[in-house]
């Protein structure tokens, strides 16, 4: 497993299934090869382009929402107990880790700025970060939670993972907004 993703992403030891796991950091590991990322580019760059002065970094916009998801899975499994709609809790980190991956590949720097890259005019992170996660076999469910993420999910029956993760993600992206 990569060194940079573990270092970048602590959450991933989150992730009990060891194959599970692999994936993630495989996915990760490709997106940063892809335009050949560095840790200090991934840890200054904006979680997102759709908003101006932007201090949220990517990286930590990834690990606050993953962490939020855990939370949330905790207070339900705490309150609710058997009651509970049940959650995969290896699904739901893996996708929290995974759901903007594609975001490697839809920016580039620019003249030291990050911008839309040409293939992300045409192709949004969730579609590229499907893509990724069926590449490296990760489940379904896993890339149901990539997909149904952002407004391409719209209209869709989102499981139970990509229901937290949706508003998890849209907590942080809405308060920066």
């Amino acid at each position: 497993m990569s060194e940079l993703v573990t270092k970048l992403l602590p959450e991933i030891a989150e992730i009990r299934d060891h194959d599970l796991r692999a994936r993630v950091a495989a996915c990760w590991q490709e997106a940063i090869d892809f335009r050949g990322w560095t840790e200090d580019l991934l840890r200054s760059i904006p979680f997102t382009l759709l908003a101006d002065n932007v201090s949220i970094s990517f990286i930590d916009h990834v690990r606050a929402v993953c962490r939020m998801c855990i939370a949330c899975d905790d207070v339900l499994i705490e309150v609710h107990g058997e009651r509970r709609t049940v959650v995969n809790r290896d699904y739901l980190v893996a996708g929290a880790l995974l759901a903007d991956v594609g975001k490697l590949l839809e920016y580039e720097i620019v003249d030291g700025k990050p911008v839309k890259s040409d293939y992300g005019k045409h192709i949004r992170h969730p579609f590229s970060g499907v893509g990724l996660a069926f590449k490296h076999g990760l489940p379904s469910e896993v890339m149901h939670i990539i997909a149904t993420h952002s407004k391409e999910g719209a209209g869709e029956k989102r499981l139970p993972e990509s229901i937290i993760f949706h508003h998890a993600d849209f907590i942080d992206f809405e308060l920066v907004k």
